[in-house]
């Protein structure tokens, strides 16, 4: 997919929300961390445990606020995203059918105070003939994205201009750097691939083949390990996590769930 587009909108429910309404957890947990000791282990936890709202405490129906729609561009499908129940427990279920979007969150957090991202996620079946390093095949069953901060100034002219087309035909910045973790047909698990549409985009395999298909899978990656490999630096800010499954290039149907995003300090 196009996912040199796939940034999160600078308004909506993001930054514009203006409805009063009770305090949240994560906002509870995320004022209490910000009281805590700057460094304190308690407050590198609560950070990172608020960092993604759980779908886990959700209620079935569409995923609510702060989630929300990534459009790829207007031209393109948007993915279906829905919250059901699984087992007793709240989680997020993706058609996509010849369509791409992603369900986002915006944030602002270093990376380095918790790197360490553990999720699941399930799919009912491969997308025949997908193959991610192909810009005409580039679709997944399942991916994590995670967008990061960064000087711009350092970037090659070629970037500059990637992140122009983007915004022109997009409607907004590519941002500095973007990892993914994505569920390959093939390729082998921790091979590194870079988007065949943009370079500032890195795609690293954490599920490969069908051998997996329709079981849940627990993972846990390094992302800051994971940046520093795929991108030859240190991350700066993570600014969004999302999840995106699409299938707008090969023009097939596939459903994917999605449990729980959570961050952890290093081991």
């Amino acid at each position: 997919s196009r996912l040199a587009h796939g940034t999160l909108p600078p308004s909506g429910p993001f930054s514009t929300r203006t409805t009063m309404r009770p305090p949240t957890l994560t906002t509870i947990a995320l004022l209490l961390a910000a009281l805590a000791p700057a460094g304190t282990a308690l407050a590198q936890e609560m950070r990172a445990a608020a960092l993604v709202p759980p779908f886990s405490a959700a209620k079935p129906g569409k995923p609510p606020a702060p989630w929300d729609t990534i459009r790829i561009n207007d031209r393109k499908t948007l993915t279906t995203y829905e919250i059901v129940q699984n087992s007793n427990e709240s989680v997020l279920h993706a058609i996509a059918d010849t369509s791409a979007s992603a369900l986002g969150v915006a944030v602002s957090f270093d990376i380095k105070a918790a790197p360490v991202l553990s999720w699941r996620w399930r799919v009912a079946g491969l997308i025949p003939d997908a193959d991610n390093s192909v810009a005409s095949k580039e679709d997944s069953p399942a991916r994590i994205m995670l967008e990061f901060d960064g000087d711009k100034s350092k970037l090659s002219f070629s970037d500059r201009a990637a992140s122009s087309f983007a915004k022109n035909l997009g409607g907004r910045d590519l941002p500095y750097a973007t990892l993914m973790y994505v569920w390959s047909n093939s390729a082998p698990v921790g091979t590194v691939i870079p988007n065949p549409h943009a370079k500032r985009i890195q795609m690293i395999v954490v599920s490969s083949g069908a051998a997996g298909v329709g079981k849940w899978q627990d993972l846990k990656r390094n992302v800051r390990d994971d940046f520093k490999r795929a991108f030859n630096e240190e991350p700066g800010l993570l600014k969004s996590v999302g999840v995106m499954t699409d299938t707008d290039n090969t023009g097939t149907k596939v459903e994917a769930w999605y449990g729980d995003l959570a961050f952890s300090p290093a081991p």
